[in-house]
């Protein structure tokens, strides 16, 4: 009966904080790339603002 409390007991889970930063700057590395191989660097540049804006407006709630 020991055994089965010992293997039941919770571990704290792993921080996943860096490797999802990673992701999220190649995820949208590659997504600036296809807007601007599509629309040209001003939609990348227009992009980047509209991303900055939204950041900023989650941010001061």
């Amino acid at each position: 009966m020991s055994d089965r409390r010992l293997s039941n007991r919770v571990t704290r889970a792993p921080n996943y904080t860096g490797p999802t930063l990673v992701m999220g700057f190649f995820n949208l590395l590659w997504i600036f790339g296809v807007i601007w191989s599509l629309f040209g660097f001003p939609a990348v540049m227009a992009a980047g603002w509209l991303i900055n804006l939204g950041i900023d407006r989650l941010r001061r709630d």
